[in-house]
């Protein structure tokens, strides 16, 4: 029953870490972080990424051009752009460690406790990966509601609000977690069985007669 537990909790948490990963590669490289309606033309929609922003026009015609500098950046976006690169390099490693730990992988079958602990290292890998993609979306998310809710900026001035990318984002970074934290949990050794409690002992005085004392013969004729 418990391998059968493990099994499932391993497939699932591979799944989730997988879908997670992807998601989070999705993420780093669309243009949706951010998106920008004109007032006074509403026919152009702005978006904006970690490597560009684009311009989608009524016609459907998309122009996007690469950010300058590095250096140039907010500090948003440069530390975004390192933590996504590492989430995403963290995830390739989590899968390459977990898949052969799994039970069902054939890998290693006669080393239980090798194939443990790469589970448990690819499962490190991906809660790790879970955690450096949430931080950078959250940051970018943070920063556009201070942004657009700041009264020194005039109301005519357009604002930035959420991108597609950013939900995105933080369905990655929670299926990386949870993915990570199913894959860690079913690495661990079940539980021995309690061996069961000796069986009760009785007295060695109970097994004869006590000391001093001879024992009656069997076949005593009764003395009257």
């Amino acid at each position: 029953m418990a391998g059968s537990w493990r099994v499932k909790a391993q497939a699932g948490g591979m799944l989730l870490a997988l879908l997670g990963w992807v998601s989070s590669c999705v993420t780093t490289f669309v243009p949706l972080w951010k998106s920008l309606n004109l007032d006074l033309n509403e026919l152009e929609v702005w978006t904006m990424g970690l490597w560009q922003v684009c311009i989608a026009q009524e016609e459907g015609v998309l122009e996007c051009r690469a950010h300058g500098s590095f250096l140039a950046l907010p500090a948003e976006l440069r530390v975004s752009r390192l933590l996504m690169c590492l989430s995403n390099g963290l995830g390739l490693l989590g899968c390459l460690l977990a898949a052969p730990g799994m039970e069902a992988w054939r890998a290693c079958e006669d080393r239980p406790g090798l194939k443990r602990r790469l589970l448990l290292a690819g499962g490190a890998a991906f809660g790790t990966a879970g955690m450096a993609t949430l931080a950078p979306v959250s940051w970018v998310a943070y920063n556009t509601v201070l942004d657009f809710w700041d009264d020194t900026i005039p109301d005519i001035v357009p604002r930035w609000e959420f991108g597609e990318a950013t939900f995105l984002g933080w369905f990655a970074g929670a299926f990386l977690a949870a993915g990570g934290l199913l894959l860690a949990c079913s690495a661990c050794p079940a539980g021995t069985a309690t061996p069961p409690a000796p069986a009760c002992r009785q007295h060695p005085t109970a097994w004869g007669p006590a000391e001093g004392h001879s024992p009656p013969p069997k076949n005593a004729d009764l003395v009257i």
